[in-house]
Protein backbone atom coordinates (compact mmCIF):
# COMPACT_ATOMS: atom_id res chain seq x y z
CA UNK A 1 0.00 0.00 0.00
CA UNK A 2 1.18 3.10 -0.96
CA UNK A 3 1.86 5.04 2.72
CA UNK A 4 1.21 9.04 3.32
CA UNK A 5 4.52 9.14 3.78
CA UNK A 6 5.98 9.01 0.31
CA UNK A 7 6.90 12.18 -0.32
CA UNK A 8 9.77 13.26 -2.99
CA UNK A 9 9.68 16.68 -2.25
CA UNK A 10 13.77 17.62 -2.06
CA UNK A 11 14.55 14.53 -4.44
CA UNK A 12 12.48 16.74 -6.97
CA UNK A 13 14.44 19.67 -5.96
CA UNK A 14 17.54 18.27 -5.82
CA UNK A 15 17.00 17.12 -9.23
CA UNK A 16 15.24 20.58 -10.59
CA UNK A 17 18.70 21.91 -9.36
CA UNK A 18 21.06 19.03 -11.10
CA UNK A 19 19.43 20.08 -14.53
CA UNK A 20 20.76 23.25 -14.50
CA UNK A 21 24.31 21.93 -13.87
CA UNK A 22 24.73 18.61 -15.79
CA UNK A 23 22.89 17.46 -19.26
CA UNK A 24 19.64 16.01 -18.41
CA UNK A 25 20.44 16.61 -14.36
CA UNK A 26 22.46 13.04 -14.89
CA UNK A 27 25.81 11.64 -14.66
CA UNK A 28 24.37 8.65 -16.79
CA UNK A 29 21.22 8.63 -18.79
CA UNK A 30 19.14 5.77 -17.92
CA UNK A 31 19.12 7.59 -13.91
CA UNK A 32 16.68 10.05 -15.70
CA UNK A 33 13.36 8.18 -15.47
CA UNK A 34 13.10 9.03 -18.82
CA UNK A 35 11.38 5.44 -20.01
CA UNK A 36 9.65 5.37 -17.09
CA UNK A 37 8.02 8.92 -16.14
CA UNK A 38 8.31 10.86 -13.18
CA UNK A 39 11.38 12.03 -11.47
CA UNK A 40 13.97 10.66 -10.26
CA UNK A 41 15.02 9.32 -6.98
CA UNK A 42 18.00 10.96 -5.41
CA UNK A 43 19.81 8.19 -3.16
CA UNK A 44 21.56 9.38 0.52
CA UNK A 45 22.62 6.78 1.68
CA UNK A 46 22.60 2.65 0.93
CA UNK A 47 22.98 -0.63 3.42
CA UNK A 48 22.48 -3.94 2.78
CA UNK A 49 19.59 -4.60 0.36
CA UNK A 50 17.65 -0.86 1.31
CA UNK A 51 18.90 2.06 -0.21
CA UNK A 52 17.03 5.41 1.23
CA UNK A 53 16.36 8.58 -0.16
CA UNK A 54 16.70 12.47 0.49
CA UNK A 55 13.31 12.59 2.09
CA UNK A 56 13.85 9.43 3.94
CA UNK A 57 12.02 6.38 1.96
CA UNK A 58 13.32 3.57 1.97
CA UNK A 59 13.55 1.08 -0.85
CA UNK A 60 14.44 -2.61 -1.33
CA UNK A 61 17.04 -2.17 -4.06
CA UNK A 62 17.18 -4.83 -6.92
CA UNK A 63 19.82 -2.70 -8.91
CA UNK A 64 22.40 -2.58 -6.73
CA UNK A 65 24.36 -0.35 -8.48
CA UNK A 66 23.83 -1.60 -11.78
CA UNK A 67 25.03 -4.74 -10.27
CA UNK A 68 28.78 -4.36 -7.98
CA UNK A 69 26.84 -4.99 -4.99
CA UNK A 70 26.27 -8.60 -4.89
CA UNK A 71 27.61 -8.58 -1.04
CA UNK A 72 25.07 -6.27 -0.05
CA UNK A 73 25.25 -2.50 -0.35
CA UNK A 74 27.94 -0.91 1.87
CA UNK A 75 29.23 -4.30 3.46
CA UNK A 76 31.03 -3.63 6.92
CA UNK A 77 34.10 -6.28 5.34
CA UNK A 78 34.43 -4.46 2.54
CA UNK A 79 33.56 -0.83 3.71
CA UNK A 80 36.82 -1.51 6.71
CA UNK A 81 39.41 -3.27 4.13
CA UNK A 82 38.59 0.33 2.03
CA UNK A 83 39.23 2.60 4.85
CA UNK A 84 42.48 0.72 6.05
CA UNK A 85 43.91 1.28 2.59
CA UNK A 86 43.00 4.93 2.11
CA UNK A 87 45.57 5.37 5.61
CA UNK A 88 48.28 4.60 2.70
CA UNK A 89 46.30 6.85 0.10
CA UNK A 90 43.87 6.90 -2.64
CA UNK A 91 45.86 6.37 -5.78
CA UNK A 92 49.43 5.87 -6.38
CA UNK A 93 50.12 6.05 -10.32
CA UNK A 94 53.05 3.45 -9.62
CA UNK A 95 52.81 -0.80 -9.43
CA UNK A 96 51.40 -1.89 -5.88
CA UNK A 97 51.18 -5.52 -4.70
CA UNK A 98 46.96 -5.35 -4.52
CA UNK A 99 47.12 -5.50 -8.64
CA UNK A 100 48.72 -8.89 -8.67
CA UNK A 101 46.40 -10.13 -5.67
CA UNK A 102 43.19 -9.21 -7.49
CA UNK A 103 45.01 -10.43 -10.90
CA UNK A 104 45.45 -13.94 -9.15
CA UNK A 105 41.85 -14.31 -7.94
CA UNK A 106 40.49 -13.67 -11.48
CA UNK A 107 42.93 -15.43 -13.67
CA UNK A 108 42.19 -18.62 -11.14
CA UNK A 109 38.00 -17.97 -11.52
CA UNK A 110 37.65 -17.01 -15.02
CA UNK A 111 38.11 -19.82 -17.62
CA UNK A 112 39.78 -17.92 -20.76
CA UNK A 113 41.93 -15.33 -18.58
CA UNK A 114 45.35 -16.28 -18.62
CA UNK A 115 46.72 -12.85 -18.23
CA UNK A 116 44.35 -9.57 -16.81
CA UNK A 117 44.95 -5.24 -17.66
CA UNK A 118 43.14 -3.58 -14.94
CA UNK A 119 41.15 -0.23 -16.30
CA UNK A 120 38.72 2.07 -14.87
CA UNK A 121 35.06 1.02 -16.38
CA UNK A 122 33.65 -1.65 -18.92
CA UNK A 123 33.26 1.00 -21.61
CA UNK A 124 37.15 1.15 -21.55
CA UNK A 125 37.57 -2.78 -21.12
CA UNK A 126 35.48 -2.92 -23.81
CA UNK A 127 37.12 0.03 -25.69
CA UNK A 128 40.76 -1.62 -25.29
CA UNK A 129 39.35 -5.06 -26.32
CA UNK A 130 38.17 -4.43 -29.56
CA UNK A 131 41.40 -2.69 -30.34
CA UNK A 132 43.36 -5.94 -29.36
CA UNK A 133 41.66 -7.92 -31.02
CA UNK A 134 42.12 -5.77 -34.16
CA UNK A 135 45.54 -6.08 -33.70
CA UNK A 136 45.90 -9.51 -32.82
CA UNK A 137 43.93 -10.51 -36.18
CA UNK A 138 45.06 -7.74 -38.24
CA UNK A 139 41.34 -7.07 -39.30
CA UNK A 140 39.07 -4.58 -38.62
CA UNK A 141 35.78 -5.35 -38.90
CA UNK A 142 33.06 -6.71 -35.79
CA UNK A 143 30.21 -8.64 -35.07
CA UNK A 144 28.20 -7.56 -32.17
CA UNK A 145 24.58 -8.68 -31.61
CA UNK A 146 21.50 -6.11 -31.67
CA UNK A 147 20.43 -5.48 -28.23
CA UNK A 148 23.92 -6.01 -26.81
CA UNK A 149 25.71 -3.13 -24.66
CA UNK A 150 29.11 -2.62 -24.92
CA UNK A 151 29.88 0.85 -23.37
CA UNK A 152 29.28 4.10 -25.08
CA UNK A 153 32.95 3.51 -27.32
CA UNK A 154 31.83 5.03 -31.11
CA UNK A 155 32.14 1.68 -32.81
CA UNK A 156 29.61 -0.17 -30.58
CA UNK A 157 27.11 2.54 -30.48
CA UNK A 158 25.13 0.29 -33.45
CA UNK A 159 21.73 -0.93 -32.28
CA UNK A 160 23.61 -0.94 -28.30
CA UNK A 161 19.99 -1.36 -26.78
CA UNK A 162 20.77 -0.30 -23.18
CA UNK A 163 20.71 3.56 -22.21
CA UNK A 164 19.89 3.84 -25.96
CA UNK A 165 16.87 2.10 -26.41
CA UNK A 166 15.63 3.40 -23.03
CA UNK A 167 15.56 6.96 -24.67
CA UNK A 168 14.65 5.75 -28.26
CA UNK A 169 17.70 7.41 -29.57
CA UNK A 170 19.57 7.09 -32.74
CA UNK A 171 23.07 4.44 -32.46
CA UNK A 172 24.07 8.33 -31.28
CA UNK A 173 25.41 11.52 -33.19
CA UNK A 174 28.58 12.27 -33.53
CA UNK A 175 29.64 8.81 -34.49
CA UNK A 176 31.37 8.74 -37.82
CA UNK A 177 29.55 6.62 -40.24
CA UNK A 178 33.44 5.62 -41.27
CA UNK A 179 33.57 3.65 -37.74
CA UNK A 180 30.64 2.30 -37.41
CA UNK A 181 31.14 0.67 -41.17
CA UNK A 182 33.39 -2.37 -39.36
CA UNK A 183 30.24 -2.90 -37.38
CA UNK A 184 28.23 -5.69 -38.54
CA UNK A 185 25.44 -6.72 -36.74
CA UNK A 186 22.80 -9.98 -35.89
CA UNK A 187 20.08 -10.67 -34.09
CA UNK A 188 21.15 -12.53 -30.84
CA UNK A 189 20.61 -16.22 -30.38
CA UNK A 190 21.15 -16.41 -34.00
CA UNK A 191 23.93 -18.56 -35.69
CA UNK A 192 22.69 -18.77 -39.20
CA UNK A 193 22.53 -15.00 -38.99
CA UNK A 194 25.93 -14.67 -38.05
CA UNK A 195 27.40 -17.36 -40.38
CA UNK A 196 26.09 -15.52 -43.23
CA UNK A 197 27.77 -12.30 -41.81
CA UNK A 198 31.62 -14.22 -41.91
CA UNK A 199 30.48 -16.38 -45.37
CA UNK A 200 29.63 -12.70 -46.94
CA UNK A 201 33.35 -10.97 -44.91
CA UNK A 202 35.73 -13.80 -45.51
CA UNK A 203 39.16 -13.03 -44.05
CA UNK A 204 38.15 -9.29 -42.97
CA UNK A 205 36.07 -10.50 -39.23
CA UNK A 206 38.38 -9.77 -36.51
CA UNK A 207 35.90 -11.55 -33.97
CA UNK A 208 32.93 -11.72 -32.30
CA UNK A 209 31.71 -9.68 -29.46
CA UNK A 210 28.61 -10.30 -27.25
CA UNK A 211 26.98 -10.50 -23.54
CA UNK A 212 26.59 -14.30 -23.16
CA UNK A 213 23.85 -13.51 -20.64
CA UNK A 214 22.32 -9.99 -22.33
CA UNK A 215 21.17 -7.67 -19.56
CA UNK A 216 21.01 -4.72 -21.66
CA UNK A 217 17.62 -5.50 -23.73
CA UNK A 218 16.06 -7.29 -20.62
CA UNK A 219 17.36 -10.50 -19.23
CA UNK A 220 17.84 -12.92 -22.33
CA UNK A 221 19.45 -16.20 -22.08
CA UNK A 222 21.53 -17.91 -24.51
CA UNK A 223 19.27 -20.68 -26.18
CA UNK A 224 20.91 -24.20 -26.12
CA UNK A 225 24.02 -24.40 -28.40
CA UNK A 226 24.30 -20.72 -29.30
CA UNK A 227 27.58 -19.97 -27.45
CA UNK A 228 28.79 -23.25 -28.27
CA UNK A 229 28.04 -22.63 -31.76
CA UNK A 230 29.92 -19.07 -31.81
CA UNK A 231 32.89 -20.69 -30.54
CA UNK A 232 33.15 -23.14 -33.21
CA UNK A 233 32.20 -20.00 -36.04
CA UNK A 234 34.70 -18.20 -34.64
CA UNK A 235 37.42 -21.23 -34.53
CA UNK A 236 36.71 -22.27 -37.85
CA UNK A 237 37.07 -18.39 -39.64
CA UNK A 238 40.24 -17.78 -37.55
CA UNK A 239 38.29 -15.26 -35.64
CA UNK A 240 38.40 -14.07 -32.10
CA UNK A 241 35.38 -14.54 -29.74
CA UNK A 242 34.88 -12.18 -26.79
CA UNK A 243 32.72 -12.44 -23.99
CA UNK A 244 31.37 -9.18 -22.19
CA UNK A 245 30.97 -10.28 -18.59
CA UNK A 246 31.37 -6.88 -17.19
CA UNK A 247 27.60 -7.60 -15.90
CA UNK A 248 27.92 -11.21 -15.55
CA UNK A 249 31.50 -11.86 -14.49
CA UNK A 250 31.14 -13.49 -10.80
CA UNK A 251 27.56 -13.10 -10.65
CA UNK A 252 25.89 -16.00 -12.73
CA UNK A 253 28.59 -18.02 -11.33
CA UNK A 254 32.09 -17.70 -9.58
CA UNK A 255 33.66 -18.55 -12.71
CA UNK A 256 31.12 -16.00 -14.62
CA UNK A 257 28.91 -16.95 -17.84
CA UNK A 258 31.84 -19.06 -19.02
CA UNK A 259 32.06 -21.04 -16.38
CA UNK A 260 28.31 -21.62 -16.26
CA UNK A 261 27.94 -22.53 -19.83
CA UNK A 262 31.08 -24.55 -20.70
CA UNK A 263 32.24 -22.52 -23.54
CA UNK A 264 35.52 -20.48 -23.22
CA UNK A 265 36.03 -17.17 -25.33
CA UNK A 266 39.25 -15.99 -25.96
CA UNK A 267 38.96 -12.73 -24.67
CA UNK A 268 36.95 -11.63 -21.32
CA UNK A 269 35.62 -8.07 -20.20
CA UNK A 270 35.15 -7.58 -16.58
CA UNK A 271 33.71 -4.72 -14.42
CA UNK A 272 31.05 -4.12 -11.41
CA UNK A 273 31.82 -6.92 -9.12
CA UNK A 274 35.49 -6.85 -9.36
CA UNK A 275 35.61 -3.49 -7.91
CA UNK A 276 33.41 -4.39 -5.33
CA UNK A 277 31.61 -0.98 -6.08
CA UNK A 278 34.51 1.23 -7.20
CA UNK A 279 35.10 2.29 -10.42
CA UNK A 280 36.80 -0.58 -12.34
CA UNK A 281 37.21 -2.86 -15.10
CA UNK A 282 39.47 -5.31 -16.93
CA UNK A 283 40.26 -7.26 -19.94
CA UNK A 284 41.86 -10.74 -20.36
CA UNK A 285 42.09 -13.75 -22.22
CA UNK A 286 45.03 -15.81 -23.69
CA UNK A 287 48.38 -14.80 -23.05
CA UNK A 288 49.39 -15.11 -26.56
CA UNK A 289 46.80 -12.69 -27.17
CA UNK A 290 47.54 -10.49 -23.97
CA UNK A 291 51.28 -10.11 -24.55
CA UNK A 292 50.21 -7.78 -27.69
CA UNK A 293 49.24 -5.13 -25.17
CA UNK A 294 51.94 -2.32 -24.02
CA UNK A 295 54.45 -2.52 -22.60
CA UNK A 296 54.78 -6.48 -23.27
CA UNK A 297 53.89 -5.52 -27.38
CA UNK A 298 52.78 -2.77 -29.46
CA UNK A 299 49.18 -2.06 -28.86
CA UNK A 300 48.60 0.57 -27.00
CA UNK A 301 46.58 1.54 -24.19
CA UNK A 302 47.05 2.97 -20.57
CA UNK A 303 45.47 4.69 -17.75
CA UNK A 304 46.38 7.08 -14.80
CA UNK A 305 44.12 5.39 -12.01
CA UNK A 306 43.59 1.63 -13.34
CA UNK A 307 44.82 -0.74 -10.77
CA UNK A 308 43.49 1.90 -7.89
CA UNK A 309 44.32 0.41 -4.45
CA UNK A 310 40.88 1.12 -3.11
CA UNK A 311 39.30 -0.63 -6.30
CA UNK A 312 41.85 -3.63 -5.64
CA UNK A 313 41.34 -3.58 -1.96
CA UNK A 314 37.20 -3.36 -2.55
CA UNK A 315 37.45 -6.03 -5.51
CA UNK A 316 39.19 -8.45 -2.99
CA UNK A 317 37.36 -8.47 -0.38
CA UNK A 318 34.55 -8.57 -2.15
CA UNK A 319 35.40 -11.78 -4.39
CA UNK A 320 36.66 -13.23 -0.91
CA UNK A 321 32.89 -12.69 0.42
CA UNK A 322 32.00 -14.57 -2.54
CA UNK A 323 34.21 -17.63 -2.46
CA UNK A 324 32.17 -18.71 0.99
CA UNK A 325 30.61 -21.83 0.51
CA UNK A 326 26.58 -21.14 -0.48
CA UNK A 327 26.99 -18.19 -1.35
CA UNK A 328 25.46 -18.98 -5.41
CA UNK A 329 23.09 -21.15 -3.94
CA UNK A 330 21.61 -18.37 -1.67
CA UNK A 331 21.77 -16.28 -4.58
CA UNK A 332 19.73 -18.29 -6.76
CA UNK A 333 17.07 -19.31 -4.86
CA UNK A 334 16.40 -16.27 -3.47
CA UNK A 335 16.48 -14.73 -6.89
CA UNK A 336 14.28 -17.73 -8.37
CA UNK A 337 11.70 -17.34 -5.38
CA UNK A 338 11.60 -13.34 -6.37
CA UNK A 339 10.93 -14.33 -10.23
CA UNK A 340 8.74 -16.83 -10.40
CA UNK A 341 6.80 -15.02 -7.60
CA UNK A 342 6.44 -11.69 -10.31
CA UNK A 343 5.52 -14.05 -13.11
CA UNK A 344 2.78 -16.15 -11.22
CA UNK A 345 1.64 -12.29 -9.84
CA UNK A 346 1.31 -11.24 -13.65
CA UNK A 347 -0.64 -14.51 -14.57
CA UNK A 348 -2.89 -14.11 -11.62
CA UNK A 349 -3.65 -10.70 -12.21
CA UNK A 350 -4.55 -11.07 -15.91
CA UNK A 351 -1.03 -9.61 -17.45
CA UNK A 352 0.83 -11.76 -20.02
CA UNK A 353 4.25 -11.69 -18.69
CA UNK A 354 7.39 -13.99 -19.10
CA UNK A 355 11.26 -13.69 -17.83
CA UNK A 356 13.14 -15.37 -15.51
CA UNK A 357 16.93 -15.41 -13.70
CA UNK A 358 20.09 -16.94 -13.37
CA UNK A 359 22.12 -16.96 -9.73
CA UNK A 360 21.68 -13.37 -8.69
CA UNK A 361 20.30 -11.81 -11.74
CA UNK A 362 16.74 -11.79 -13.45
CA UNK A 363 14.60 -10.09 -15.79
CA UNK A 364 10.78 -9.67 -16.36
CA UNK A 365 8.74 -8.60 -19.42
CA UNK A 366 4.98 -7.80 -20.00
CA UNK A 367 5.35 -9.74 -22.73
CA UNK A 368 3.37 -12.89 -23.69
CA UNK A 369 5.80 -14.49 -25.78
CA UNK A 370 9.19 -15.71 -24.09
CA UNK A 371 11.98 -13.33 -25.54
CA UNK A 372 14.87 -14.14 -27.20
CA UNK A 373 16.31 -11.34 -28.73
CA UNK A 374 16.00 -7.60 -28.74
CA UNK A 375 13.36 -7.55 -31.66
CA UNK A 376 11.72 -9.71 -28.95
CA UNK A 377 12.01 -7.39 -26.06
CA UNK A 378 10.71 -4.47 -27.78
CA UNK A 379 7.56 -5.96 -28.25
CA UNK A 380 7.31 -5.96 -24.83
CA UNK A 381 4.46 -3.07 -23.26
CA UNK A 382 6.31 -0.28 -22.27
CA UNK A 383 3.54 1.81 -21.24
CA UNK A 384 2.40 -0.74 -18.86
CA UNK A 385 6.24 -1.45 -17.23
CA UNK A 386 6.37 2.52 -16.85
CA UNK A 387 3.01 2.60 -14.67
CA UNK A 388 4.01 -0.72 -12.62
CA UNK A 389 8.11 0.84 -12.16
CA UNK A 390 6.18 3.98 -10.96
CA UNK A 391 3.39 2.04 -8.34
CA UNK A 392 6.41 -0.50 -6.96
CA UNK A 393 8.39 2.70 -6.53
CA UNK A 394 5.83 4.49 -4.54
CA UNK A 395 6.08 1.21 -2.15
CA UNK A 396 8.98 1.02 -1.17
CA UNK A 397 10.38 -1.44 -4.12
CA UNK A 398 13.75 0.27 -6.38
CA UNK A 399 13.76 -0.97 -9.88
CA UNK A 400 15.64 -0.33 -12.81
CA UNK A 401 14.34 2.37 -14.75
CA UNK A 402 13.81 0.51 -18.08
CA UNK A 403 12.06 -2.05 -19.00
CA UNK A 404 15.25 -2.71 -21.05
CA UNK A 405 17.31 -3.28 -18.31
CA UNK A 406 18.22 -6.75 -16.18
CA UNK A 407 17.62 -6.64 -12.21
CA UNK A 408 19.90 -7.55 -9.64
CA UNK A 409 20.03 -9.31 -5.89
CA UNK A 410 22.61 -10.04 -3.62
CA UNK A 411 23.51 -12.03 -0.14
CA UNK A 412 21.63 -9.28 1.88
CA UNK A 413 18.34 -9.97 -0.03
CA UNK A 414 16.21 -11.87 2.12
CA UNK A 415 12.80 -14.00 1.75
CA UNK A 416 10.90 -11.26 3.91
CA UNK A 417 12.32 -8.74 1.22
CA UNK A 418 11.30 -10.98 -1.38
CA UNK A 419 7.76 -11.21 -0.01
CA UNK A 420 6.89 -7.88 0.90
CA UNK A 421 8.10 -6.93 -3.07
CA UNK A 422 5.55 -9.55 -4.09
CA UNK A 423 2.95 -8.26 -2.03
CA UNK A 424 3.65 -4.59 -3.29
CA UNK A 425 3.31 -6.22 -7.09
CA UNK A 426 0.11 -7.87 -6.24
CA UNK A 427 -1.34 -4.67 -5.58
CA UNK A 428 0.45 -2.59 -8.48
CA UNK A 429 -0.76 -5.43 -10.65
CA UNK A 430 -4.27 -5.36 -9.30
CA UNK A 431 -4.70 -1.87 -9.73
CA UNK A 432 -3.24 -1.73 -13.45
Amino acid sequence: MITSSFKTTKSDEIFAAAQKLMPGGVSSPVRAFKSVGGQPIVFDRVQGAYAWDVDGNRYIDYIGTWGPAICGHAHPEVINAICEAAQKGTSFGAPCRLENVLAEMVIDAVPSIEMVRFVNSGTEACMSVLRLMRAFTGRDKLIKFEGCYHGHADMFLVKAGSGVATLGLPDSPGVPKSTTNNTLTAPFNNLEAVKALFDENPGEIAGVILEPVVGNAGFIVPDGGFLAGLRELTRENNALLVFDEVMTGFRIAYGGAQEKFGTTPDLTTLGKIIGGGLPVGAYGGRRDIMEMVAPAGPMYQAGTLSGNPLAMTAGIKTLELLRKPGTYEQLDRVTKRLAEGLLKVAHETGHPACGGQISGMFGFFFNAEPVHNYEDAKKSDLSKFSRFHRGMLERGIYLAPSQFEAGFTSLAHTDADVDETLAAAREVMTSL
